[in-house]
């Protein structure tokens, strides 16, 4: 779920972009619980893959917007 293309990215609308980070948001959370609570990941990678998509649709989002002012 966390994989997502650039090309992906930039076709998406800022609807879609905002939609994306927060359920890659709820997603974190749920990893981030499974750890807190002392259990292993099944995919300990998958943490860091999901805070990089975030980041970079965020970039996209500030990017966009300062380029329609």
């Amino acid at each position: 779920m966390a994989i997502i293309t650039k090309l992906e990215m930039k076709n998406m609308s800022l609807d879609e972009m905002n939609s994306k980070i927060s359920e890659l948001k709820m997603e974190l959370i749920k990893q981030n619980a499974l750890v807190a609570t002392g259990t292993i990941p099944k995919s300990p990678g998958k943490m860091k893959e999901i805070k990089k998509v975030i980041a970079r649709l965020m970039t996209l989002i500030n990017t966009k917007e300062t380029q329609t002012k």
